[in-house]
């Protein structure tokens, strides 16, 4: 099923918006490549997968634009350098990122039947299981930054304030995204219903 819903023709235009979003997430990684620096385009590249899950999971097309766009802003933002620039900016993309990460993290291991499925009158371990993903991604995201400093650039920003910072309010994103999964519908009714989905 996460084939055919992959292959399957956007069918809307907020699907052809998110297609649209998909195709300027393999363009960003070209015009850094190109105008900036390499690491800016491996940044960017790094987000080139988590673009194509929600077309696989068949996510609805609001939810797939809103986190597709999260994903583009958080890694232009590190092109533009956003983070040291705005003080506050570093905290909130890691809520809404981190969040919309989890969320789309537990449909797909839904989907995988590794968890509850949404609708499933599950909301404790919907929320559990999503704010534990979230600090997850979190703990491996900070020690991505560890790695690019040690090993690749130290203009990578690392500091232990900022990794504390950075990873609790991940998880906070992650709770919020809890709620979210359990009582939004964030997929299609199509693909619901073909993965035997009762809600």
């Amino acid at each position: 099923m996460m084939i055919e819903n992959f292959l399957r023709r956007p069918q809307t235009a907020g699907e052809i918006i998110a297609d649209a979003v998909r195709v300027f997430g393999l363009l960003s990684v070209v015009i850094a490549a190109v105008w900036f620096e390499l690491t800016d385009a491996g940044v960017l590249a790094f987000t080139l997968p988590g673009l194509l899950i929600p077309r696989f999971i068949g996510v609805r097309a609001g939810a797939d634009v809103a986190f597709c766009l999260t994903l583009l802003v958080a890694a232009w933002s590190n092109v533009f350098d956003l983070y040291t620039r705005i003080v506050w900016w570093d905290l909130a993309v890691h809520f809404v990122c981190t969040g919309a990460s989890a969320a789309i993290c537990y449909l797909l291991f839904s989907r995988l039947r590794f968890v509850p499925t949404p609708g499933q009158k599950v909301v404790l371990g919907a929320v559990l299981i999503t704010t534990t993903l979230g600090l997850a991604m979190s703990a491996l995201w900070e020690m991505v930054e560890w790695f690019g400093h040690a090993f690749i650039s130290e203009d990578i920003f690392v500091a232990y304030d900022d990794t504390i910072a950075d990873m609790a309010v991940g998880g906070l994103g992650a709770l919020f995204a809890g709620f979210a999964v359990s009582f939004v519908r964030l997929l299609r009714p199509d693909a619901v219903e073909h993965a035997g989905y009762s809600g």
